[in-house]
């Protein structure tokens, strides 16, 4: 497994060994042993499934506060997204700072997105499929949004707000200066 850090302490982008031939491929997508050596050091408790129909599908930015953050390792099984990560944990000398990385099926780059950060999407392919393992099941009191294109942020989408496809929730998220700090 190829293990690359990224500009935000904690996220860490993960291509397993994919092994072909004329069959099509073979690829060990979790391995706990091998994921703890690479720095992946949650024990994850729930997969999810997510289908989003049309590409300027935007899901984000999403957390869960403490007791019942959550630590991620999202993938894309079908399609592409551009995946957004942006720092949340307040004495951190990145915070506010965000990082994008477009994520497809044919790479099978994995993205682990640790507690204390925002994570969004946005499709660019129809039928995309993205499977995520987290460490702590969905507890909708803890359930929290900031607006996927607050400007303070600054992330350059590939769709533009009239064009994108939202859920209420998330249409009328607040910004990330207008939340508490809860990590």
């Amino acid at each position: 497994m190829n293990v690359s850090e990224t500009e935000l302490e904690g996220v860490k982008l993960l291509t397993p060994v994919r092994h072909e031939d004329a069959r099509g491929l073979f690829s060990e997508i979790y391995n706990a042993e091998r994921f703890r050596r690479a720095g992946v050091l949650c024990d994850f408790v729930q997969d999810n499934l997510s289908l989003s129909r049309l590409p300027g599908t935007v899901r984000g930015l999403h957390f869960q506060a403490p007791p019942y953050a959550q630590d991620k390792l999202f993938r894309v099984a079908r399609g592409a997204v551009l995946d957004a990560v942006v720092d949340f944990r307040s004495a951190s000398p990145t915070f506010g700072r965000h990082c994008t990385f477009q994520l497809d099926a044919r790479s099978g780059t994995q993205l682990f997105v640790p507690k204390g950060f925002l994570h969004g999407f946005c499709t660019l392919e129809p039928d995309t499929e993205v499977v995520y393992k987290v460490s702590a099941p969905y507890a909708p009191e803890a359930d929290y949004s900031v607006l996927w294109n607050d400007p303070d942020l600054g992330i350059a989408w590939p769709v533009s707000p009239a064009e994108a496809i939202l859920s209420a929730k998330d249409a009328a998220a607040p910004r990330l200066r207008d939340i508490p700090r809860y990590f």
